[in-house]
């Protein structure tokens, strides 16, 4: 679809839908694990709300190197530039197999002391290292499949990556029960089976993609260090507003647990429950990029401006869904996952309480983006650090000295002040 001509909201409506449901689908990976395993062993519920952080500090890598790739891409097609794509698609490869086999090193050197300085339970830890292992250890192929989507993403090419994306979901589907129970001559399990039913459904995915990519292009060429800085510092903002999700869930696990790990569970679930509900965000902010650094490359200011306004309705008005389901149904949601008492009644107030962040963070996730795509990236990582490290840990520390239900408003509070500064920059640059 052409990004220059095409009606900027015929464009989002049109690249956004494949998108969205790749996305939904790979949330589900996760979700998918914790439904089986909270059926399995209590425990195994509790180790993957510890590890999940570190899950997304993967995905931050995979997914931000991608985005740096999807940036130069689109922007180099919007400049008529095309000598250096493949230079780029090779070092964006380069730079995730290393990532993999970084992830592989820290499975085995260090996971184990971050389960047990998490948890004092021994059985949650020996699960949570068991999964972490097998995740870590076999990630190349969620890492390589995220450089792929994006290539085919800044072409336009949405529905391959969907298509690849609910194939690998539906592997993994099909293989949870069977390893993790143990069905059909397959022995049980437990928490291995769905570590492996995991990478299974991902490297599944990464085949599909990989394949749409090599179809279209012979690619020649070499990596190069001066590209992987490039991607880097254009992929930035997407790492960092990833990887902080990493430090400030790990930094509140430890204020959590100190009233309990059922606290710390609660916030596992409704990272799962949230990362369902902000896929339709999501996927604005995956085609948004493409799409203000493709118009940004070709020098188009009022197509941008109208694909900024266009998506800060559409996203307030998902985030009001979103927002309103959590306040109704937050007893229905939580039973998802746990039927204990005690989870029900601490995850019902919070998750009531943390929706009150939905819209402002809207703003923010869109605004970011857009400052990503027109190479403001110093402001767009300035908003991510403040919303992340400066304002949401070190206020949850505060409020625990209140209460447990105090800690919970640390987030509609960080959420406000972050869109506030996010409106600024956007009447600078608007």
């Amino acid at each position: 679809m052409d990004m220059e001509h095409t009606p900027v909201s015929k464009l989002l409506l049109k690249l956004s839908p494949p998108v969205m449901l790749s996305l939904l689908i790979q949330s589900v990976y996760n979700i998918v694990d914790s439904f089986f395993i909270a059926r399995y062993q209590a425990e195994g519920l509790t180790a993957l709300s510890i590890i999940y952080p570190m899950q997304i500090l993967m995905v931050a890598l995979a997914t931000g190197t991608g985005a740096g790739v999807n940036i130069l891409l689109s922007r180099m097609d919007g400049q008529g530039q095309t000598e250096q794509q493949h230079t780029v698609i090779i070092s964006g490869l380069v730079l995730n197999v290393i990532h993999s086999l970084l992830f592989a090193a820290a499975g085995v050197i260090f996971v184990s002391a971050f389960f047990h300085m998490s948890s004092d339970n021994e059985l949650v830890c020996r699960q949570g290292i068991l999964y972490a292992k097998i995740v870590f250890g076999c990630s190349a192929g969620m890492f390589t499949e995220a450089v792929f989507t994006k290539t085919l993403q800044a072409r336009g090419n949405m529905m391959l990556p969907m298509a690849a994306q609910v194939t690998g979901a539906v592997i993994n589907m099909i293989l949870d029960p069977i390893f993790i129970f143990g069905m059909a001559g397959v022995p049980e399990m437990g928490m291995k089976g769905a570590a492996l039913a995991t990478v299974i459904g991902q490297w599944a995915a990464m085949v599909i993609v990989a394949a749409g990519v090599l179809r279209a292009n012979t690619l020649h060429g070499k990596w190069s260090g001066s590209m992987c800085v490039r991607i880097y510092r254009n992929g930035i903002g997407s790492i960092v507003t990833q990887s902080l999700y990493t430090l400030y869930m790990v930094g509140l696990n430890m204020i959590l647990k100190l009233f309990s790990e059922d606290a710390v569970t609660v916030l596992g679930i409704y990272y799962k429950i949230q990362s369902f509900f902000f896929i339709p965000l999501l996927g604005f902010q995956q085609v948004l990029l493409p799409v203000v650094s493709y118009n940004y490359g070709a020098r188009k200011k009022q197509r941008i401006r109208q694909t900024i306004q266009l998506a800060l309705i559409l996203s307030c008005g998902l985030m009001l869904a979103a927002t309103l389901v959590f306040l109704v149904f937050p007893r229905e949601l939580l039973l998802i996952f746990s039927p204990t008492q005690e989870i029900l009644s601490i995850g019902s107030y919070a998750l009531r309480v943390i929706a009150l962040s939905f819209i402002p963070a809207g703003v923010t996730i869109v605004a970011t983006t857009h400052l990503q795509g027109i190479a403001r990236m110093k402001e767009s990582v300035f908003v991510i650090v403040l919303r992340q490290v400066i304002l949401l840990v070190p206020m949850a520390w505060l409020l625990h000295y209140l209460s447990l239900e105090a800690v919970w408003w640390t987030f509609p509070l960080t959420e406000i002040v972050a869109a506030a500064v996010c409106i600024i920059f956007e009447k600078k640059y608007l």
